[in-house]
C-alpha cells in the first residue's frame, strides 16, 4: 500500500523553479504530524542522497549542494510536505523520493523524475 505520493516532477530549464509535493495517504493521517520527513534524490548510476529534512517541530536542514536554492516545508493540516526548488541546475536532475519515519514506521514514496535541461 502506497503511503506517500509525490506528484510534481517534470522537465525544467536551468535557472527555473519547480515545487515537489509529498502527500500522505489517509491511512497515515493520524501520525503525519509526528513523522520526521525527508527528501532524497538519486541520479542515474549514483547512490541515493539526502537533500533536505524537516522535523515534526519544523526544524529544517539541507545538503550543502542545495542550500540557498531549495526550501523544505510541511503543511500538517494538509498532510503534505513540499520541496520548493529554485535556481535549478542540470546536476539537480534525479529521481526525487520523499520519506517519512518515526520509531517503528518508515514510509517511502515511489519517486518522481526531475530533469533540468541546460
Amino acid at each position: 500500500q502506497v503511503r506517500l505520493m509525490e506528484p510534481g516532477g517534470g522537465l525544467v530549464q536551468a535557472g527555473g523553479s519547480l515545487r515537489l509535493s509529498c502527500a500522505a495517504s489517509r491511512s497515515i493521517f493520524s501520525i503525519f504530524t509526528i513523522l520526521h520527513m525527508e527528501w532524497y534524490r538519486q541520479a542515474p548510476g549514483k547512490q541515493r542522497d539526502l537533500v533536505a529534512t524537516i522535523t515534526s517541530g519544523g526544524t529544517t536542514n539541507y545538503a550543502d549542494s542545495v542550500k540557498g536554492r531549495f526550501t523544505i516545508s510541511r503543511d500538517n493540516a494538509k498532510n503534505t510536505m513540499y520541496l520548493q526548488m529554485n535556481s535549478l541546475k542540470p546536476e539537480d536532475t534525479a529521481v526525487y523520493y520523499c520519506r517519512g519515519y518515526k520509531v517503528g514506521n518508515d514510509y517511502w514514496g515511489q519517486g518522481t523524475q526531475v530533469t533540468v535541461s541546460s
